[in-house]
């Protein structure tokens, strides 16, 4: 993990600083976002979206210690998967090699601890993520069925607006194939990682209502109603 706490800090001491922050990742078109939403408007919580994060994690990335993500840099849409099977796509990936973690902790360190943050965030593996945590239920990876992620991806991406601007000129049919297999490969990852940690994955198909997830991941995360 390239933390830039990390040469001053033991791991004990950099999970004792985030024992405020509860971890909502997993698998991309899991309903991440959706529960984050929900949880941020019943429960006395500050999400922290790591997607948004990521724009600025590009500008104070460098070549020498994060060379996915500086690869990143400039491309423009759809360029990370154009002529690229979704194998390659996956093993490019900055985030399978732990160059985003150090920046979520910065960012996290850099907010009040005074109320819990919820990480709304894929991009982060139980590998990275485990020395980060003072108890396993800080921390849930949501995985979507294959059925589930692929009607969601498809309704994101039924705009021609939004498709253009995440695939740029490619074939959007042929980009989602693309993408839906990179997904799943990461969700192998997450299965077999979190396996190892001993953390929680959560396999979202929709036959629980949002509401009632986001009800249960309230109570696993100790989160206290907004008055």
């Amino acid at each position: 993990m390239t933390s830039p706490s990390s040469d001053s800090e033991t791991s004990r001491e950099l999970s004792d600083r985030l024992a405020h922050v509860r971890w909502l990742a997993g698998g991309t078109g899991s309903g991440k976002s959706t529960l984050a939403h929900l949880l941020a408007d019943r429960y006395d919580v500050e999400v922290y979206n790591g997607d948004r994060a990521e724009h600025s994690w590009l500008t104070r990335c460098t070549p020498q210690r994060h060379p996915r993500l500086a690869a990143m840099r400039g491309i423009p849409p759809g360029g990370m998967w154009a002529g690229r099977t979704a194998q390659e796509v996956f093993r490019a990936m900055a985030s399978l090699h732990g160059e985003t973690t150090g920046f979520l902790v910065e960012d996290l360190l850099a907010m009040p601890a005074d109320h819990i943050v919820l990480v709304d965030y894929f991009g982060i593996l139980p590998n990275h993520l485990a020395p980060l945590l003072c108890r396993p239920d800080q921390a849930v990876f949501l995985l979507p069925a294959p059925p589930f992620r692929q009607a969601a991806l498809g309704a994101r991406y039924a705009d021609p607006a939004r498709a253009r601007a995440t695939w740029g000129r490619n074939d959007p049919a042929t980009m989602l194939v693309k993408r839906l297999t990179r997904d799943a490969l990461w969700d192998e990852e997450v299965r077999r990682q979190a396996d190892d940690h001993r953390l929680d994955t959560i396999t979202v198909d929709g036959s629980t209502p949002a509401t009632d997830l986001a009800d249960q991941l309230a109570a696993r995360f100790g989160l206290a109603r907004r008055t």
